[in-house]
C-alpha cells in the first residue's frame, strides 16, 4: 500500500525532501514509518524517541495500523482565515505578512471587557551569544491551525476570559519583526494574564511549527521542548477511525 509522509524542519533537510510516497506492507504501523526513515537516515533514527508523529493532522500512537492512502506527518519538537466582520469571538491565523498588534488589539476590545493581555513574541539579534540575521518559520499548516483552534477552546474551558487572538506568522522574518501574536480580553486581569501565558507556553510545545536560525557562520534549526508525553504517545482510543481527507 502507498501512503504520503510529510517531513518538517530538521528532518526534511535531513532527508534532503518535505514530502514523499511510501510503499509500505499492508498491516503496517506507525513506528514503521520511523524505522523506514531512521534506517535510511541516522540523524532521523537518533531523534526518534523525541518525535512525534500524525497521521491524517490528528496526533497519533506509533502502534496505529495504517491504511492507503494515509497522511503521515513526522514532526520534530516545534520550536515554537480571516475573522467574520461584526463582533469578534475568536480568531486563529497563519500569515505570511507583518502582524499588526495594535488593529488585532483594538479589533478585540470590546466595553464589557475590564482586561486586554498581548504577548508578542518577537526576532531577536542572538542567539547563545551568535549574531542572528533573521529566522524562517514554517509549518504543518493545516494541523497547526487546528491545533490552534484547539488551544482556544480549552482556554475558554480553563480560563473566564472573552475573546482570544492568535496570530503566527511564517516564511522569513526580519530582526525586529513580531513571530507570534496573542490577544486575551477578559473581564479580569488574573483571567487575562493565565489564560495568555498558558497560550504561549502551550503552543510552543504541541502546535507544529519550527523556526531555521541563520547566522553569519550557518544556519540551525531552533532545538524545541520535548512533545508532551500525551502528544508522543496519544491514549488508545479503543478505534482505529481516521479524519475525513
Amino acid at each position: 500500500m502507498q501512503i504520503r509522509v510529510l517531513l518538517f524542519g530538521v528532518l526534511k533537510d535531513a532527508a534532503g525532501q518535505p514530502s514523499e510516497v511510501v510503499d509500505l506492507p499492508e498491516g503496517a504501523q506507525v513506528d514503521d514509518v520511523l524505522e523506514h526513515y531512521g534506517n535510511r537516515f541516522p540523524r532521523i533514527a537518533a531523534m526518534k524517541p523525541s518525535l512525534a508523529v500524525s497521521v491524517n493532522q490528528e496526533y497519533s500512537r506509533r502502534d496505529r495500523t495504517l491504511t492507503a492512502g494515509d497522511e503521515v506527518a513526522i514532526l520534530p519538537p516545534v520550536s515554537g482565515g480571516a475573522p467574520e466582520a461584526g463582533l469578534v469571538r475568536d480568531e486563529v491565523c497563519l500569515v505570511k505578512e507583518p502582524i499588526k498588534t495594535v488593529s488585532v488589539l483594538d479589533r478585540l476590545k470590546h466595553p464589557q471587557d475590564g482586561a486586554a493581555v498581548v504577548f508578542e513574541g518577537m526576532v531577536r539579534n542572538n542567539t547563545r551569544g551568535r549574531r542572528t540575521l533573521y529566522l524562517d518559520y514554517e509549518a504543518y499548516e493545516p494541523m497547526a491551525l487546528k491545533e490552534m483552534k484547539g488551544l482556544v477552546e480549552q482556554a475558554h474551558a480553563r480560563f473566564s476570559i472573552d475573546r482570544t487572538s492568535i496570530i503566527h506568522r511564517l516564511g522569513r522574518l526580519q530582526i525586529g519583526e513580531t513571530s507570534v501574536l496573542i490577544v486575551v480580553t477578559s473581564a479580569h486581569r488574573s483571567a487575562a494574564f493565565d489564560a495568555c501565558r498558558w497560550l504561549i507556553d502551550t503552543l510552543k510545545k504541541t502546535v507544529p511549527i519550527w523556526k531555521k536560525e541563520y547566522f553569519e557562520d550557518g544556519a540551525i534549526w531552533a532545538d524545541g521542548e520535548p512533545f508532551p508525553e500525551e502528544i508522543q504517545r496519544p491514549a488508545d482510543t479503543g478505534s482505529q477511525s481516521h479524519a475525513s481527507k
